[in-house]
């Protein structure tokens, strides 16, 4: 990476270009122009290009194939004895008859031609009698009529679903009054966030917290989506922070419009939109929830356009128009984020009923199980156009993280039936261990990149979350070494946590390596940052899930002190740019995750088990929990499996 503008912005994410509106600054020359003039000169120019056509009409004598929709034109053979001519193998018929026809229909369009030239200049007379502020008016009320009709024809009532068997939304209450505290801080820490967000930057992406005003990236297009709304709904409500839920459920309900002239990023709209409204509905049963989430689905359909049906990286929501980032492998979709659909998709299907979005996602499925995969590993570019991989380059950190948590977690929702999934997870999962995961001189498991045929002893801060993976993908692990791979999630901790004990802030940076002398820490000037992640206290949680060793909620603890010290501020919470430094500078942005997932995977940590149980619930990639659908609920059809 060369420069932040490419960094990876969010969850198990890839690096936009962050060419966001600021970087193109609109020019727009104002014309001193009356209203009236203007009017005027549309108006002059219509009734000339009418004159114009009215002119140009063709005449019947020269032009015998002019019939404004006669049937007798051109026949072909001829019969000369039948009173017909032949001219060149075609018969004219009726030459007569028809230019009699002909000169009635140009009279006839002659009359209609200056009928609404004269409607239209009354039109325009009545029009410039009124004010300015009263043509100003009629506009914005045929506007609103029209924004109307689309947000009629978007509500369509949704069937009616049984809502699967919700356990433990609203409890965790923890008896010990230390861990009790903690987990109280936490809560505040989120308050302070939002409340900051909800002074400073309503309706906008995201927060900069020190300038204090509204923030956004490309991937979330020109508009303002409210991003951190959405991503913190699910979190505010597992909190109690139920006046703070409906103030959000507000803004939702009459604010959220997906019917802008924006391009988003498919991936990230999918994941912390589509998945923040679906657990949004889930935990709270508002419908409007629902509605939001299926409207935006729609408006993501189009990316699927493609020669192979591996969607474009962004679209348009008004055209619909798809297109791949321009720094992916020549113009490759990118697996992590065509094979972080999944959840979401299928559960899209399960409350409207309509398999296309299942469809859609299987139909993926089914493509990369027939390809060929170059040491069992998947390539983190494919090309849309070919059903070709690009670049041979295999990462278990951003481009391709997400792909194999949805696979596992494919399994998990299907209430552990989707059996096709937890093959391909297992033997990716295989594959990863014998080329990616290695030790180094000082006896910390990491998991490298391979790219272009040898291994970078490299692992990133997004790569952390995999610690987590591997202990929630123990339980179902071929030849019973479920042991072993929570034995790795619990290495893959370890390293995470070195990454960041060895800093001066004791956070993490967002690359470290382990080459020569240097373990776990990063080395190049533009990989100290920590922009406020969540993966390695995602992998905590995970493993204090999965063990109850109390050192899972010492690091978590370390890393909310940390945070607090050196990220907060006034206006919010901010990333820092040198995790080395004792003095460091700030980011000024407060990311949507950190209140969708670093705060709620942190307050989970200081949480009672049956708050969220995994049995029940699985997170998606941006820490929005969905509900496992028991077969019985299940209404899917594509797959075997949900018969």
């Amino acid at each position: 990476m060369t420069t932040p503008a490419l960094l990876p912005l969010s969850g198990r994410r890839l690096p936009p270009l962050n060419l966001g509106a600021s970087a193109f600054p609109h020019h727009r020359a104002t014309l001193r122009l009356s209203e009236k003039f203007i009017l005027l000169l549309i108006l002059s120019a219509f009734i000339t290009l009418c004159f114009g056509a009215f002119f140009f009409l063709p005449d019947s004598s020269k032009h015998k194939r002019f019939d404004l929709g006669l049937e007798d034109v051109l026949i072909p053979h001829v019969d000369t004895s039948k009173g017909g001519k032949n001219l060149g193998g075609f018969l004219i018929h009726g030459q007569g008859h028809d230019e009699h026809r002909h000169r009635e229909e140009e009279e006839r369009l002659r009359n209609k031609i200056r009928a609404d030239h004269e409607k239209a200049l009354e039109e325009a007379k009545e029009k410039l009698k009124k004010s300015r502020d009263e043509i100003q008016a009629e506009i914005q009320t045929e506007k609103n009529k029209v924004v109307q009709e689309l947000k009629k024809k978007d509500s369509k009532p949704l069937p009616p679903v049984p809502l699967p068997n919700l356990i433990g939304i609203n409890s965790g209450e923890p008896a010990d009054p230390d861990i009790r505290e903690k987990r109280n801080k936490v809560k505040e820490m989120m308050k302070h966030a939002w409340d900051n967000y909800r002074q400073y930057g309503w309706g906008h992406n995201e927060l900069k917290p020190i300038a204090r005003k509204g923030h956004s990236t490309n991937i979330f297009g020109s508009s303002q989506m409210g991003a951190t709304i959405v991503d913190a709904l699910d979190t505010l409500y597992i909190m109690g922070l139920h006046d703070e839920f409906r103030e959000g459920q507000e803004w939702i309900d009459k604010n959220l419009d997906f019917s802008v002239n924006s391009e988003v990023s498919v991936f990230e709209v999918n994941i912390r939109f589509i998945g923040g409204l679906l657990a949004a509905y889930y935990l709270s049963g508002q419908e409007v929830f629902k509605i939001k989430a299926v409207q935006l689905a729609g408006k993501l359909l189009p990316a699927f356009n493609t020669p192979t049906g591996i969607p474009w990286a962004m679209v348009n929501l008004k055209s619909g128009v798809g297109r791949n980032w321009g720094w992916a492998s020549a113009g490759s979709s990118i697996l992590a984020e065509f094979g972080t659909l999944h959840m979401e998709f299928v559960h899209l299907s399960y409350l409207t009923g309509d398999p296309v979005y299942y469809n859609k996602v299987m139909h993926i499925r089914k493509l990369l199980q027939k390809m060929d995969r170059p040491n069992g590993l998947y390539p983190n570019y494919l090309n849309p156009r070919t059903g070709r991989w690009g670049q041979h380059h295999t990462s278990v950190g951003g481009l391709g993280d997400s792909f194999y948590e949805y696979l596992l977690k494919a399994w998990l929702m299907s209430d552990k039936t989707d059996t096709e999934a937890r093959k391909m997870y297992d033997d990716a999962i295989e594959a990863i261990e014998k080329h990616l995961i290695r030790k180094s001189n000082g006896g910390l498991t990491f998991i490298g990149e391979w790219k272009n045929g040898h291994l970078e002893r490299k692992m990133g801060h997004l790569t952390c979350f995999a610690g987590g993976m591997f202990a929630l993908g123990a339980d179902g692990s071929r030849d019973d070494k479920a042991g072993h791979y929570l034995q790795l999630g619990a290495e893959i901790a370890h390293t995470c946590h070195e990454s960041y004990d060895r800093t001066a802030l004791k956070l993490g940076p967002e690359a470290f390596k382990f080459d020569g002398g240097a373990e776990a820490v990063a080395v190049r000037q533009n990989e100290k940052y920590y922009i406020l992640r969540p993966e390695v206290i995602e992998t905590y949680w995970y493993m204090w899930r999965f063990t109850h060793d109390p050192k899972y909620r010492q690091w978590g603890w370390e890393a909310t002190q940390a945070i607090e010290k050196y990220c907060r501020v006034s206006g919010g919470f901010s990333g820092v740019k040198d995790v080395y430094s004792s003095s460091p500078t700030y980011d000024d942005v407060q990311q949507s995750f950190f209140l969708a997932e670093t705060l709620k995977y942190l307050y989970l940590l200081f949480s009672d088990d049956d708050l969220l149980p995994l049995d029940n619930w699985v997170f998606n990639t941006e820490a929005h929990p969905l509900p496992v659908l028991h077969l019985a609920n299940t209404t899917l059809s594509g797959n075997p499996a949900y018969r």
